[in-house]
């Protein structure tokens, strides 16, 4: 008996391992932090948040809704179905009363995304003068010139540009190919490849300064992007995704352009605007970016040609 009851909790220790690692932790993260913001309403109010039932929702959601974005309402309502979810409860979010006042928030408020601004062809090239006129370390220039490049030339979110490591990459005649292990869209690691090729411009050129970086840094295995102490010796800890957005923002701020509608996702979504005004096809882009569905892609490709095909362009005044 004691036999199998040592075997029932190895298995359910295994099976809350198992849940835990079918998201990512930037995932549990964040459903971590929606439920405890949900607590706090609850808590201030004498309700139940644990298991909790659609009014409660609702009555949530309409509280949210004063100050957030209907996108923030629906994540929110996500992160506490999924919190029940892992902890054994059950919570109806198809309940009428919470789908309802959903579709009445939106009515009311709209539900247009206002995104973060994109890095444009100007923005990389003003960020990267500024690097390069800095009065820094030259292996510290070289790094975060190399970060900015590659964040850029490869479409990547920033989880995936700090994930990579030396291993991952093979210099060709042709530029750089590079092995993601793990992304949003691929959670069980099966892993996808996206190829840089060389620019004209070595200056702008995403594999000649990270080629420089490798050859200053001698990294030859581990992560390619790390942190400096201090003293500014090199370490050999990964840079955190947070650490993009704050140099992008201080070398923006140093070129005299103003930061505070930009974020990680601008190099991202910096390289497929540009793309699409280059003409790329939205399956090129999305082979690169790694989006599995079109509908922000197009998106992009909307934005980017909203003056190229305008019909205003028609008119003659």
């Amino acid at each position: 008996m004691n036999e199998l009851t040592t075997d029932l909790k190895l298995l359910h220790e295994a099976t809350l391992n198992n849940l835990k690692s079918s998201k990512s932790d930037n995932t549990l993260r964040a459903y971590k932090s929606d439920f405890k913001d949900f607590g706090t309403f609850c808590v201030k109010h004498g309700l139940k948040a644990l298991p909790t039932e659609p009014k409660i929702v609702s009555l949530y959601l309409t509280h949210l809704s004063k100050n957030s974005k209907v996108s923030t309402l629906r994540r929110r309502l996500v992160s506490i179905s999924m919190v029940h979810k892992l902890k054994g409860y059950y919570l109806d979010t198809k309940h009428p009363i919470i789908v309802e006042n959903l579709m009445g928030i939106k009515r009311t408020k709209g539900s247009i995304q206002k995104g973060k601004k994109p890095i444009l062809i100007n923005h990389l090239k003003s960020i990267i003068n500024v690097i390069n006129d800095q009065k820094k370390e030259e292996t510290k220039k070289l790094r975060d010139k190399a970060i900015i490049l590659i964040g850029f030339g490869g479409g990547f979110r920033r989880t995936e540009l700090i994930s990579i490591d030396y291993e991952d990459l093979e210099f060709v005649p042709e530029g750089l190919k590079i092995i993601i292990k793990r992304s949003k869209t691929d959670q069980f690691g099966e892993g996808t490849m996206k190829g840089l090729p060389y620019f004209t411009n070595e200056t702008y050129c995403p594999v000649t300064n990270l080629k420089k970086w490798l050859e200053i840094s001698k990294i030859k295995t581990g992560p390619i992007f790390r942190r400096f102490s201090k003293g500014l010796t090199l370490t050999d800890k990964r840079l955190t995704d947070q650490s993009v957005v704050l140099l992008m923002k201080e070398y923006l701020n140093l070129a005299g352009i103003e930061n505070k509608n930009f974020a990680g996702h601008s190099l991202r979504s910096g390289f497929a605007t540009v793309a699409a005004e280059s003409g790329a096809d939205e399956r090129s882009i999305m082979a690169m970016t790694g989006h599995k569905t079109s509908q922000m892609v197009r998106r992009y490709i909307r934005e980017a040609n909203i003056f190229k095909n305008n019909a205003l362009n028609k008119v003659k005044i």
